[in-house]
């Protein structure tokens, strides 16, 4: 992440990800060609579509805003917020899927987020 965090402040987080996507493609053709399956027949329309979603906004658009963050507010701060991600992930998982949350999610997440409370706190 340092990298890409340093690189955007000069290149830009569009191009920082563009470029990333464009050195690992090679790789990437391999590992699809080595484990294509033998027929698409199987594949439906919604795996298609999350696959676009994904592919489009996860990991595009996403890393974009990421590495723009990164590079605004700095490695350190913005990579701590990261840490958080779980804590809006099972509530959004509670409120909108309507998934159960056990206590001891709640309490490992809230563990989380103290720690990551406790660290920008005490890093001043």
């Amino acid at each position: 992440m340092p990298r890409g965090a340093a690189l955007s402040r000069k290149l830009g987080g569009w191009q920082v990800i563009c470029w990333a996507l464009v050195l690992s493609l090679p790789i990437m053709l391999v590992l699809t060609f080595a484990t294509l399956p033998p027929s698409f027949a199987g594949v439906g329309s919604n795996a298609w579509i999350g696959l676009g979603y994904v592919s489009l906004f996860s990991m595009l658009i996403g890393f974009v805003f990421w590495y723009r963050g990164l590079a605004q507010g700095g490695i350190a701060a913005v990579g701590q917020l990261q840490l958080l991600q779980p804590f809006f992930g099972l509530a959004l998982a509670a409120t909108l899927l309507h998934e159960q949350v056990s206590p001891l999610m709640v309490v490992v997440t809230l563990g989380v987020v103290l720690c990551v409370f406790g660290a920008k706190k005490f890093a001043r």
